[in-house]
């Protein structure tokens, strides 16, 4: 445990901080497997509406700081391929 003051308030905040990042990165994976299942069912309609909300979700996660930019851009592109697979 941190003898200073400050750092006890910034151990509290980084630990929140974490959490909340752990819990929205797990939101983004759901989506992406949201997406991955409709691709697997072959359901065109289905996978382009969840590929919408999963790219919103990414790009929020982008936003955030908590995915870098290169990933973001890469896992969209990766799912959008999968549904143009269907068609």
């Amino acid at each position: 445990m941190a003898n200073i003051k400050q750092q006890a308030k910034r151990n509290l905040t980084n630990e929140k901080k974490r959490l909340a990042n752990a819990a929205f990165k797990s939101s983004v994976k759901t989506a992406i497997k949201i997406v991955e299942t409709a691709v697997a069912a072959k359901d065109q309609k289905a996978a382009q509406e969840a590929y919408n909300f999963a790219a919103k979700k990414l790009d929020k996660a982008l936003a955030k700081g908590i995915f870098y930019k290169n990933h973001v851009s890469r896992v969209k592109s990766r799912l959008a391929k999968s549904i143009n697979t269907i068609a």
